[in-house]
Formats: structure tokens, sequence, C-alpha cells
């Protein structure tokens, strides 16, 4: 009997399971590639904020998606040491190069645990060269031998950069401190029928704020004020601080007007500016004037958060300042102006963004202005003091929802003292 057919049907059998296995992997899709795949991937915006990660590094840090596409940036997810040097070392390389490769570095998980990874980052950019977002791959570097020399030597050259980069951020720390205060009023000047209260939050005690404000006299019965919000953080943003605060102390000695104020620091800016180092800045400026039981006021603003009225009869409203343009942007820059007057009872509340653009609930929704003027309206009847009190309560319990410095500047006219009563009793 012939057996010539069985090697053919037996082959033919097994080359058919070969072919059907490798068609079932072929039909793995791209995404399930990506998202499976043995490195981390994640695609940031150009400031850092990451727009997709794929699931093998959210495996590594141990967090949910939410948490981290639209929340966090790249240094976030790195240690202390691998965010400094990113950003003294990496991402200036990399917007130079437009791609870095295998870099030593190590990730946080949301447990506290370590990973160590090699780092390659890519700049994607538009047919005009305009750059889009930046491609990153992490590949898992602890049990790779062939990098353990170099892990090795890349871990001991990063513990002494470490060392001193701490060392050097403790004396930067320290000038800082220094410096902030310098940009800000030891005590704010007693006013004689006047009650006033401010603070400042510091959302990083790592840089140096660009939020200021001051209380000053210009004469009998008329003092200056001015709050605001200057662009950037750091050393830069502090220089900048100086000049704004010193050049409306100056100006408000000679202009009467607080618009004319804010001309006169517009010019400043604006002649100092340069495309590549921008000098521009939110501000109110604003004057008073003692009038009977209470004071006038007038302002002017540019781009600024209209500041909020407290009555003593209830109720909070915002000063509207529309058409106010920032501080810095063109040299004929229009301001808005608006007066009002506080009566006994009546308080006027300055703030900056951070405290509106802080993040709250579990969807993470602004606070938002509206939010302010409820919260305003129901602690201002008990005067700046008690409500920058109820303020720094609220700006604690934002936390991390709290990303930006806030500065609070609050006047007010003391009630009558029937006034108090009632308010005591209520």
């Amino acid at each position: 009997m012939s057996r010539g057919p069985e090697p053919a049907d037996t082959g033919g059998g097994d080359g058919g399971a070969d072919d059907a296995a490798f068609t079932s992997l072929l039909e793995d899709s791209a995404e399930e590639l990506y998202e499976s795949a043995p490195c981390g991937y994640l695609s940031t915006l150009m400031d850092g904020t990451i727009a997709k990660v794929n699931a093998t590094l959210l495996a590594w840090l141990g967090r949910d998606r939410d948490d981290v596409v639209g929340r966090l940036r790249f240094s976030d997810l790195l240690t202390v040491g691998g965010r400094l040097y990113h950003e003294t070392h990496f991402a200036p390389l990399l917007r130079m190069r437009g791609e870095v490769n295998g870099i030593a570095l190590e990730i946080r998980a949301a447990d506290g645990s370590r990973r160590p990874v090699l780092v390659t980052s890519t700049v994607k950019t538009a047919e005009d060269g305009e750059p889009l977002l930046i491609r990153t791959t992490l590949t898992d570097a602890r049990d790779r031998r062939a990098y353990e020399t170099e892990l090795l030597r890349a871990r001991k050259a990063a513990e002494e950069a470490r060392r001193q980069a701490e060392a050097d951020r403790a004396r930067l720390q320290e000038a800082m401190a220094v410096l902030q205060q310098s940009l800000l009023p030891d005590t704010l000047p007693e006013i004689p029928g006047l009650e006033t209260a401010a603070h400042y939050h510091t959302a990083s005690p790592d840089q140096v704020g660009g939020d200021f404000y001051d209380l000053f006299p210009l004469g009998a019965d008329r003092w200056g004020f001015f709050l605001g919000d200057v662009v950037g953080k750091g050393p830069e943003a502090a220089s900048l601080t100086s000049l704004a605060r010193y050049t409306l102390r100056t100006a408000a000695l000679y202009e009467t007007e607080p618009a004319a104020a804010l001309t006169v620091l517009n010019a400043a800016l604006t002649e100092r500016g340069t495309d590549g180092d921008p000098r521009y800045c939110t501000a109110v400026v604003g004057v008073l004037d003692r009038d009977g039981d209470g004071f006038e006021v007038r302002l002017a603003s540019g781009g600024h958060p209209p500041a909020v009225v407290a009555r003593a009869q209830g109720g909070a409203r915002p000063l509207e300042t529309p058409g106010g343009l920032i501080v810095g942007i063109l040299s004929d820059a229009p301001f808005a102006t608006a007066r009002t007057r506080l009566a006994p009872g009546d308080s006027l509340l300055l703030y900056t963004d951070g405290l509106t653009e802080a993040r709250v609930g579990g969807n993470r929704d602004l606070f938002g202005e509206d939010a302010l003027r409820a919260f305003t309206a129901d602690h201002g009847r008990s005067g700046p003091q008690e409500l920058v009190r109820a303020l720094v309560r609220l700006l604690e319990e934002f936390g991390e929802g709290l990303s930006d410095d806030t500065a609070l500047l609050c006047l007010g006219v003391p009630a009558a003292p029937r006034g108090a009563g009632e308010a005591a009793q209520a």
C-alpha cells in the first residue's frame, strides 16, 4: 500500500494551524499593541501635561487613567532628583535638539515605590515646523543587565547631583524666602475707621510667587492700594514683582487717578519687555478717600479679576471693570475704571486668580468667581479679618487642587455697634 499522501496530509494540517495562529496575532489592533506594549508610552503637550498614556505605564505607576491624563505633567511622575534633572537638563536639551535618547531616570508610583527607567523623548512637529506634542518611551531598566553598569554610574551621578541640587536648592529657598518677604509689606498700616486684612498663600515652597499687594498713605485722609499677579514663577517673576510694586507705589504718589498709575507701570513693562522675555501682569490699583463715616473708592483694573463688594445689608457683587487690558502687552493699553463707596459694614475684597482657578470636587471643576461671590456673601458681613480667615481655611481645604499662589487684600468699614449686634444675633 502506498503511504505517499500521509506526509503531505500531516504537513498540510500543521501548516494550517501555524497560519491561523499567525493570522490571529496580526489581527491585534494598533491600539491594543500600544496599550499592552512591554514598555511605557505617553504623549504630552509642549508644557508637559500628559495627553495620552498606555496601560503598561499606568500599571507601573499604580494609577488610573483619569488621575493622570490632563491632570499631571510628565515631571510629576519622577522622583525629586528626577524632576530637578528634567527641568535643568532633560527639558532644555529636548527643546534644543528635538529628541533625547536613553536617559536614566526614576518614576515614582502611587505607593511611593520607585522604578528605574530609560527615557527617550521626541518632539512631533507640524509641517511648518511648529512643535505639537512630545512622545516619550519609558523602558523598564530594573532587569536589563546590558544597562547595569550604565545605571549604576547614572545612579551615582544622580545621587551626587541630587545632593548638590538639594544643597543648592536649600540655599536658593533661603534666598527666595527673604526675597518673597521683601516683596510684601510686613504689616498693613492702621487707618482710623478702616479694618484691613491680607494673606499670601504660596502654592509651592520651591518657588517665589508672582502675586503682590500693598496699602500705603498718600496724604491726609487718603490711601493707595493695589494687588496684582505677574507672569511666571521664580526669580524672574520676583524681579518683575519688585518692578511692578515699586513702580505703582511711586506712580500713586504723583498720579491722582488709579488708571494713570497703571499707565506708568505699563510703560515701564513694555519698554523693558522683549519677545523672548515677556513682562506683563494683571493688577488692580485703587485710592481710598475718607467720606464721612465711610470711604470713597476709585480703582482701575488691567486685566485683573473684578473685586467683590460685600454689603452690610447682605449679599456680594462684583465691581465690574470690563475692557481693562493686561498690563505690559501694548504700549497704549486701555484700563477700566470703577467707583464705589464703602459704608459702615461694607467690605471690598481683592484677590488673585489662584483662588478662583483652584480645582474642587470629584470632577476637579474650577472654584470660579460665582462660588467666590457666594462665599463672600456668606462671610462678608463679619468684616475683612473674619472674611480673610474664612478664605484661608478654604484655601487649606483645596489641598492639591490649589496649584497657583493666591494673594488676598480686604478693606472694610467696621459696622456701627447696633449693626454689629444684629449681625451677632443673626
